[in-house]
Parts: C-alpha cells; sequence; structure tokens
C-alpha cells in the first residue's frame, strides 16, 4: 500500500535548516559557557591585583610641625617726665662781633703753605703728563750712565752686554726702589745698580701739576774695546 504524504508535512525538505539552526544553538551555548568562566577568573585576578596594589600604595602621611617665630621685643617705653633746667647761668666773657663791614674794609688772609709728603703708600705711575727729567736732559743722562765703572773681573773674562735698570723716582726727585729688570752677569748688575744709585735728583714727574711716582728703566751698555 502506498503512503502518501502532504508536502507540508514533509520535513525532510527541511532538513537543512534544522540541522543549521541546532548547530547556531550549540555554538552560542558554547561561546557562553567561555564567556562565563573567563569572566569570572578575570574577575578574580582584578580584585587580587587590586587588593596587593591598595596595600602596596599606603604611604603614612607625617606633616612638619610648624615653627612660630618669637614675638617681636616691646617698644621702648617713652618717659614723660621732662627735666627743666634753669637758664641763670651767666657767662663772664661776651663774645664781640663786628658786623658793620664797609666796602673799603680790607681782609687779610694769611697764606699756609701745605707741604706734600711723600707716602709710601702713593701710586706709582708709568706714563704722566710731565715725565722725570735728569739734569741736564737725556743727553747727560746718556753721559752720565756711559762713565760707569767697567769691572775688572769682567773684562779679563770677556763678559759685556746691556743690563736694564728698573727705579722709582719719587715726588721729591729722589731714586729708589733700585732693582736689575734685566742682567747679564753679576758684576755687571752690581756695577749698574751703583751707577744708579749714585745718580743726582731728577726733577719729578708731574701728574695734574702735582709730583707723583714715577717708574722709569735705563739701559747700561757694558763693550769691550
Amino acid at each position: 500500500m502506498e503512503v502518501k504524504k502532504s508536502p507540508k508535512a514533509d520535513l525532510e525538505n527541511k532538513k537543512t535548516i534544522f540541522m543549521q539552526i541546532g548547530l547556531i544553538a550549540t555554538l552560542a551555548i558554547v561561546l557562553i559557557a567561555f564567556e562565563w568562566t573567563s569572566t569570572d577568573v578575570k574577575n578574580e585576578k582584578f580584585e587580587l591585583m587590586e587588593e596587593v596594589d591598595s596595600e602596596e600604595e599606603i604611604v603614612p602621611i607625617t606633616r612638619q610641625q610648624e615653627v612660630k617665630p618669637p614675638p617681636p621685643p616691646p617698644p621702648p617705653r617713652v618717659s614723660d617726665v621732662l627735666n627743666i633746667v634753669d637758664d641763670d647761668v651767666e657767662l663772664e666773657e661776651e663774645l664781640e662781633l663786628d658786623t658793620e663791614l664797609d666796602e673799603e674794609t680790607e681782609v687779610e688772609f694769611t697764606n699756609v703753605d701745605v707741604e706734600e709728603e711723600d707716602t709710601e703708600d702713593a701710586p706709582v705711575f708709568f706714563v704722566v703728563e710731565e715725565m722725570p727729567e735728569f739734569p741736564g736732559g737725556n743727553a747727560a743722562l746718556n753721559k752720565y750712565l756711559a762713565s760707569v765703572k767697567y769691572p775688572i773681573i769682567a773684562q779679563e773674562n770677556g763678559i759685556q752686554g746691556r743690563v736694564y735698570v728698573q727705579f722709582v723716582v719719587n715726588a721729591k726727585g729722589e731714586v729708589e726702589n733700585v732693582k736689575i729688570a734685566r742682567g747679564v752677569d753679576p758684576n755687571l748688575d752690581k756695577a749698574a745698580l751703583n751707577q744708579v744709585l749714585n745718580m743726582p735728583k731728577w726733577k719729578p714727574g708731574k701728574q695734574r701739576g702735582k709730583a707723583v711716582k714715577v717708574s722709569y728703566t735705563v739701559p747700561i751698555n757694558f763693550v769691550l774695546q
């Protein structure tokens, strides 16, 4: 006997649809299960980490005690007591002032000469408006330096050269602080120093019309003939 089914009651046509629905439902259940377990694990980890972090970040709060400045001293007391002094003192001598001066009245002024003292603390100049001058000028100075005595020991040993002597001409024209700026031989240096020490007084140098100390350097030649 032949089985007859209506096309609506035949489920073979809807087999694939049911299979897809089942797969989708199964996948959905599996995903939900995975998500449920993973969220629980993550939540537990986060809770542990938050507890550890919160314990580490706790820092005790310390406050420095405020030091109050000392109070200002009290103002000095002003006494209201006034000492009254009697003005009964009589002067034995009275000063007489002649306030009447005519145009013909002559007033005499006494001239006081102030000597300029040459102190050791006075500055030493190298260039001034009026340089020191040797008596007779530069020609006399060269002649004086050329008249130096040649040491016999230096002549016998054949020593010659030029010695530079530095000195200071003070405000009085005297030579002081004599020293060798550049020497050649001890014997020649000594002869040059003695020649400068025995110099006569110079005309002192002036700066703004005032006599001052001036540093000076001269060469003395020792030449064998």
